[in-house]
């Protein structure tokens, strides 16, 4: 079993990039739990949503404290919270950033980290700095968990008007194209 936890702002999408996420990963026939969490709910305070799934049916419905998987879809979040908390050895981080790989501070424990400098493809895509979608496309890449059609699959299920449509799958494949990653010295991840 996968658990995921997904880092944002509000207002930036987290909870919905984790829907979407949910409806790839059904496409394809693995068993998914999205738990989104709510706080505040105010525009830029810190959100989280988490997403469980695997090729079995899901028995558990606790929180998820130690998700091996990590997508910080805002690069400054992680001034705010600590998106490494609770991960395990071996913990694949996709990071919203224009930074390279080396240049981050990382826990010694990570098994894997993708950076997308997704503010920039936001900014040139959607004009704004929304970055969900490319962080799903990057999220793709990183893991190998989900494919690009299946997350174009789950846009073309969301309430996206024709150019949003475009657009967000637009995103996501350009989050696929120009996310880097790089194996590093934590154990590998299950």
């Amino acid at each position: 079993m996968q658990e995921l936890r997904i880092h944002g702002r509000g207002g930036q999408g987290a909870v919905l990039a984790s829907a979407i996420l949910a409806d790839a990963l059904v496409e394809e026939g693995r068993h998914v739990m999205a738990i989104p969490a709510f706080g505040f709910e105010r525009r830029g305070a810190p959100v989280v949503a988490f997403l469980r799934f695997d090729d079995r049916p899901i028995r558990r419905a606790t929180n998820i404290y130690t998700p091996s998987l990590v997508v910080v879809i805002d690069p400054t979040v992680g001034r705010s919270v600590d998106v490494f908390a609770g991960t395990p050895a071996g913990t694949t981080v996709v990071q919203a950033t224009g930074k390279k790989p080396e240049e981050l501070a990382l826990p010694s424990h990570l098994g894997r980290v993708a950076v997308c400098d997704a503010v920039h493809i936001a900014l040139d895509v959607f004009r704004r700095p929304i970055t969900n979608t490319i962080m799903l496309g990057a999220f793709a890449k990183a893991t190998g968990l989900v494919s690009v059609e299946s997350l174009v699959k789950a846009l073309e299920h969301t309430d996206f008007r024709d150019a949003g449509l475009r657009q967000n799958i637009e995103a996501v494949q350009r989050g696929f194209d120009e996310t880097v990653v790089r194996q590093l010295d934590g154990v590998a991840a299950a």
